[in-house]
């Protein structure tokens, strides 16, 4: 403890100097949401009550079905994209943690999916919530969280890497028609991974790669879906991808723990402990949303659930004060624990105990008579500043049970020696006379 003690102030110092950079500063202002053009505005509000946030707190785009056909005419059938937008996003980019996202009342697109595709659009780190108050097919909630991102992050995304995206959207949807979601969803993984790790660009490499993923995964493809598969990778690999972030999604995406490296980890997480920010995976805004408001038939999917993340127990946790959790992070980052903190006190508690149980003995000023008189005095506070009494010589000796020392236990007797209790005050003039002559020899 005294370590931390130390360290506190210094890592502190550097945590809030890191709060004033440009980099953790992305805060609620960088927060997006987007609004289905169609909804009324009880459906609206009810959005953002879903989200956990307000109208005030955010910025907010309404997105159209005009900005959905802008990506999706040519990619998706008329039947996908409808003539309606009732999808709506809440976007908040991060620099860590790779994509996190959950959905809600979305029926045609899995949170798993648009993680993936939004790695495909250029995105790299960011939580999202992609939600629609009764359930919609979610094949324009893509574009809603691409124009969010853009917009909270400043950044402009490759128009090109946008439609791949949206393509690829579509494509797994499809193919999770004919082979059901998570075959689809673990298969499109598998092989943009192998594709952009490897930069594969040969087609026909690009077709063994699919090849090999489909057999590895005891899944049958036709040709058709080969193709189309082959196709969308081979428009994928021509564009540059942060390798790191992929696998950290996909990672995410199929509940693996991503090692990042001791002292990356560390100063995430103190970078994140001091400044309130949600770079560590954990999910940020997601951890906000309200299920009830869709109500309890409401279709919930999250990419936290993979990796074993518990939403609800993160919002119910208390989290103390603020130098209570100061304190506890350090004390695990370096080893301490609840107990030593229990055993220490104990320790402590037992050295007082030992300290009034010496002074009890020493200098008690109740003692009671043992023949039943209240009146005693206290021998100690009356001879303070006198020699101790010799009680041998007027026949009262105290017993071992009296002094609490066991005789038979010499090892203790010669270490520490108990202080005997105070022997009971003469009565009687006689013996009052001999105990004052054995204290003050020669005084009458």
């Amino acid at each position: 403890m005294k370590n931390i003690k130390k360290i506190i102030p210094i890592i502190t110092a550097a945590a809030l100097t890191c709060a004033s950079l440009p980099m953790a500063a992305q805060a609620d202002g960088a927060k997006v949401v987007t609004i289905g053009a169609n909804l009324t505005d009880e459906q609206k509000k009810s959005m953002y009550d879903y989200f956990g946030t307000t109208p005030e707190a955010v910025n907010t785009i309404e997105v159209t079905n005009t900005d959905e056909r802008k990506y999706m005419e040519g990619i998706a059938s008329e039947a996908q994209i409808g003539t309606q937008t009732y999808s709506c996003s809440y976007v908040e980019p991060t620099t860590s943690g790779g994509i996190q996202v959950k959905v809600g009342n979305l029926t045609f697109v899995t949170s798993s999916m648009i993680a993936s595709t939004l790695l495909t659009s250029g995105v790299e780190n960011c939580n999202v919530v992609a939600a629609a108050p009764f359930e919609v097919s979610g094949t324009g909630a893509l574009t809603g969280i691409m124009m969010a991102y853009e917009k909270a992050s400043g950044e402009t995304l490759s128009e090109e890497q946008k439609s791949a995206a949206t393509e690829e959207l579509v494509t797994t949807g499809a193919l999770a028609d004919a082979i059901g979601k998570e075959d689809a969803e673990k298969l499109m993984n598998e092989v943009k991974k192998e594709v952009i790790e490897n930069d594969l660009t040969d087609a026909d490499k690009i077709k063994d790669a699919v090849t090999d993923a489909a057999k590895d995964k005891g899944i049958t493809l036709t040709e058709e879906q080969m193709a189309q598969i082959s196709a969308l990778m081979k428009n994928i690999s021509q564009y540059d991808y942060d390798v790191n972030s992929l696998k950290q999604t996909l990672d995410n995406l199929e509940g693996k723990v991503n090692d990042s490296g001791f002292f990356q980890n560390l100063w995430t997480s103190v970078k994140n402990f001091f400044t309130g920010g949600s770079d560590n995976g954990d999910g940020g805004i997601i951890n906000d949303t309200k299920d009830e408001v869709l109500g309890e038939n409401a279709v919930i999917d999250s990419t936290l659930e993979a990796s074993g993340k518990d939403n609800e127990a993160d919002k119910d946790e208390d989290e103390g004060g603020f130098w209570d959790k100061v304190t506890g992070f350090f004390k695990n980052l370096f080893g301490g624990s609840d107990k030593d903190e229990d055993e220490s006190k104990e320790d402590t508690e037992s050295m007082e105990d030992g300290e009034d149980n010496t002074e009890n003995a020493s200098g008690n000023s109740d003692n009671t008579d043992q023949s039943g008189d209240s009146d005693n005095t206290d021998q100690s506070g009356d001879m303070a500043d006198n020699q101790a009494p010799d009680n041998s010589s007027n026949g009262i000796t105290p017993t071992d049970e009296e002094t609490g020392n066991d005789s038979d236990d010499s090892a203790n007797a010669a270490t520490i020696q108990p202080i005997p209790k105070m022997v009971q005050m003469p009565t009687e003039p006689e013996q009052i006379q001999k105990t004052h002559n054995n204290v003050y020899p020669g005084i009458p």
